[in-house]
């Protein structure tokens, strides 16, 4: 009888488990569900997506135009050259839609490869910021006492620091490249004025009846955190990635134009090239500049337009009932 119970149990426990995630996924769903119903009311949060749509097609294109219609030698964004044009920077024409730069090169592929550069940017400092952020308010929250006095104390001061000024005697001092930029942002966000907000949210969760269940049931400090209160700080924690990954496109246009990055290509170091060459005021030649100053300007809004949708999905006093 009592194998028997066993392999009843056994062939029951893989059921049950079954099940329960079936259950979970499907709430999971269902406020999925919910939450887009409330972001698509807003205009905003749908312009800054078809924004990040345009920008992930153009991010997408680029290698396959590289590979099936351009020719590498004219169309490399760091090498290209076109022997065929007379003079460089050159107009727009049908064979370079939006113009060459003083280096003979195609600024159209520039615009485009530059594309995924600056979303892994964004997304970079945003993962790192929201990994930092939510695992410091969650513990300060939780624990209190001394613990959240340091990290509160440290965020005061990574919040007093000044942010462009910070990243410019870096970029003097260090080799930076987009991957340590990102690091390096997501580091200040994460243990500055994101870490404020995120505590602040979790010590309201920290007083949730079920949270001092877990503790009555003999959950471990580490497992009330990952469990319940780390989940329940992930859709605030979502809408800072936005808002990180505007600040990060944004610095790095200003270092690039500054000259102080290590990458081959990207909007920021277009405009310094441009600058370079004297034509940064040159009106008449709009085609090296304003194309990626349009691109900077469209991408930080996309983020910042889906994030203050987000807001009002996230933020309960906001929500539409």
């Amino acid at each position: 009888m009592g194998a028997t119970t066993r392999d009843i149990a056994a062939r029951t426990q893989p059921e049950s488990m079954a099940a329960m995630w079936r259950i979970r996924l499907g709430l999971w769903w269902r406020s999925l569900k919910e939450s887009w119903v409330l972001f698509a009311e807003n205009p905003i949060g749908l312009i800054g997506l078809g924004l990040l749509l345009f920008f992930a097609i153009m991010a997408i294109a680029h290698p396959i135009l590289m590979n099936t219609v351009w020719e590498r030698r004219i169309y490399d964004p760091v090498l290209g050259y076109d022997p065929m044009v007379a003079f460089h920077p050159a107009a727009p024409s049908a064979r370079h839609l939006l113009g060459t730069d003083s280096l003979g090169r195609d600024v159209l592929s520039q615009l485009m490869h530059s594309t995924s550069s600056e979303f892994a940017l964004g997304m970079v400092a945003a993962v790192t910021t929201v990994t930092i952020g939510t695992f410091i308010g969650a513990v300060s929250a939780y624990f209190g006492g001394i613990i959240d006095v340091i990290f509160m104390r440290l965020a005061d001061l990574v919040i007093m620091i000044p942010t462009i000024p910070l990243l410019i005697v870096l970029g003097a001092m260090f080799d930076l490249n987009l991957v340590s930029l990102g690091l390096v942002l997501g580091l200040l966000s994460g243990f500055g004025g994101v870490t404020v907000i995120i505590k602040s949210q979790a010590l309201a969760v920290n007083v949730k009846p079920y949270i001092e269940a877990a503790r009555v049931a003999g959950g471990s400090d580490l497992h009330i955190i990952f469990r319940h209160i780390i989940p329940n700080l992930m859709p605030l924690s979502f809408l800072y990635m936005m808002f990180t990954a505007t600040g990060a496109i944004f610095s790095e246009a200003v270092l690039s134009v500054f000259g102080l990055l290590n990458i081959r290509m990207s909007w920021g170091l277009m405009i310094h090239t441009t600058q370079s060459s004297g034509y940064l005021l040159d009106f008449q030649r709009w085609w090296l500049v304003f194309p990626a100053g349009l691109a900077i300007t469209l991408l930080c809004s996309a983020f910042y337009l889906v994030g203050r949708a987000m807001d009002e999905v996230v933020n309960p006093r906001l929500r539409r009932r």
